[in-house]
């Protein structure tokens, strides 16, 4: 038998809280010190090598359509492997899904964001029903008797998987179903239907082409009323304790995100209640897209992490060419690149994170405007370091049996869901446009000394004042300069010299979106690339 040498062991177990620098300092500064001994419990739960297995047996075992029972009656049910199920009660016992609106105080929403944050990298696909249920609260509050019938489930921190009417549930997940096959992004172009019934609620007919998660409890759907385009809230039991009219006709086979349930639905007459204004459905649920646009920088900020904590601590222990590949000048440059890139990701959504917990006019105009622009960056970024990662790792990071081809699967949904880059880009020129004090805002939050970010803020902010702002095709160009400049200054603020001097060297001279492992000579690559290992 041949002798297995010079191979790393595995990143397990470890404490993804303990272990992360720059996560640690963000709970800190962003006001959720409070929370300190909780996410280290959670960091400890999730990095056990018992827990790392569920997300591979989760990922190995996708979800299962039973549309009908032995005898032809339908069912519409969903069957996950027990990995998900204990995933999403770890996710649920945490209070991931609801925490800041059950509890709410200053860094609420932070500490919430490093739950979720350290979640992620174990198994992006229990996120999604944790981050629609997150999302539907501040809707569901549009609709007092409805809240109050649905909120004490919602923020009940038991998980119970049972397929059941509400009322008989311990606790209760939220989904939604907006896309039609027709539109995608274009909401308003929808056709599913709403009647109104004698008893004022109303009946859905049409269909769905993507409602994720679909054996959650409740979803928020779009559908046109004789008043225009309206939200209701849609639950899988009607009041009378019957399956809701909610065929589901196939579960989406996708590239990534495997072990969550993805579907394609029909509702033939499916009860519902309306939530909000009829006719003014898109402002009623733009709501709860900053939430889950907020979810989506978290979601690939913590991917990027796994990638880079998996890429150094391979470095570490594999050797090459009678050095360790840290110790390789070029390697290192390669993952303090990645580091850098995986920081800067991390500061700007736990600083977002924060803009969520306050309500100031500050705070306020910040959501607005960064929520989709960090939505964008980070989110197109994801792909690239994931990418570079798994090299880092060689053919050991191409099989299966490595969590590297399931991040990098997994990196390309955020950009997705929620609004594809360009629509992101829209609107954050829309925000610009219609917020008359963004400017102001955020020349206040890149202010500085160094003179390469005034310099380069001084450029972008001119390009904002001027026909740029005005020209759609440039939108990319400038959502992009504007999260490098924020990137920039948080690093500049809140991260070691060597960090905000690689990344204002690197990312405001042009190079901001080449070749990881391009930083120029005079880097601290080495302390940069120590500074990302998870010690465990």
């Amino acid at each position: 038998m041949f002798e297995v040498a010079n191979q790393p062991p595995p990143l397990e177990p470890y404490n993804l809280f303990a272990s992360d620098k720059v996560l640690r300092e963000a709970v800190l500064r962003e006001k959720a010190e409070w929370a300190e001994s909780g996410l280290n419990a959670l960091g400890v739960t999730l990095g056990k090598p018992e827990t790392v297995a569920l997300g591979f047996a989760a990922n190995n075992n996708p979800p299962i359509l039973k549309t009908l029972d032995r005898y032809g009656h339908r069912l519409d049910e969903v069957e996950f492997h027990p990995a998900w199920h204990e995933l999403l009660a770890i996710a649920m016992r945490a209070g991931l899904h609801s925490s800041p609106w059950a509890h709410p105080q200053i860094g609420a929403h932070v500490a919430r964001a490093a739950g979720t944050y350290m979640l992620n990298q174990i198994e992006s696909g229990v996120y999604c029903p944790v981050a629609m249920t997150y999302g539907s609260v501040p809707i569901l509050k549009h609709a007092p008797d409805i809240a109050k019938e649905w909120l004490p489930k919602i923020y009940s921190r038991d998980y119970d998987k049972r397929f059941m009417p509400v009322q008989e549930k311990t606790a209760a997940l939220i989904g939604m179903g907006m896309t039609e096959n027709q539109g995608g992004s274009d909401l308003r172009s929808n056709v599913t239907r709403a009647e109104r019934t004698s008893e004022g609620d109303f009946r859905l007919h049409g269909h769905k082409w993507f409602m994720s998660a679909p054996m959650c409890d409740a979803f928020l759907v779009l559908a046109q009323s004789d008043n225009g385009l309206s939200c209701f809230l849609m639950p899988r039991w009607t009041p009378d304790g019957e399956r809701n009219a909610v065929e589901i006709i196939r579960l989406k086979n996708k590239l990534g995100n495997k072990s969550n349930a993805s579907s394609e639905v029909e509702f033939k007459g499916a009860y519902a209640l309306l939530i909000g204004e009829e006719g003014r459905g898109i402002p009623t649920i733009i709501e709860m897209g900053n939430y889950t646009r907020l979810d989506c920088a978290i979601g690939s900020s913590s991917l990027m992490r796994q990638a880079v904590a998996q890429a150094v601590h391979h470095a570490q222990h594999r050797v090459a060419f009678q050095k360790k590949l840290i110790d390789q000048p070029l390697m290192t440059n390669v993952l303090a690149d990645l580091a850098l890139e995986s920081e800067a990701a991390t500061v700007l959504t736990f600083r977002l994170a924060r803009a969520y917990d306050e309500d100031d006019e500050v705070a306020q105009v910040f959501r607005r405007v960064i929520t989709p622009a960090a939505k964008f960056w980070i989110c197109k970024r994801t792909p690239n370091v994931t990418l570079e990662a798994m090299e880092v790792l060689g053919g050991s990071g191409y099989i299966e049996e490595s969590i590297m081809p399931r991040l990098y699967r997994e990196a390309p949904v955020n950009s997705i869901w929620e609004g594809s880059g360009n629509v992101m880009c829209l609107d954050v020129l829309r925000a610009f446009g219609r917020t008359h004090n963004a400017g102001e805002v955020l020349r206040a939050e890149l202010s500085g000394t160094d003179a390469r970010l005034r310099a380069f803020a001084e450029q972008f902010e001119k390009r904002m004042s001027a026909a740029d702002r005005n020209d759609e095709s440039q939108a990319r160009v400038l959502v992009r300069d504007l999260v490098l400049a924020l990137q920039a200054a948080l690093l500049i603020k809140h991260s070691p010299p060597q960090v905000s001097d690689a990344f204002c060297a690197s990312r405001l001279g042009g190079g901001g979106g080449g070749a990881f492992g391009t930083l120029p000579r005079g880097a601290d690559i080495r302390a940069i690339a120590a500074r990302a290992a998870a010690q465990h």
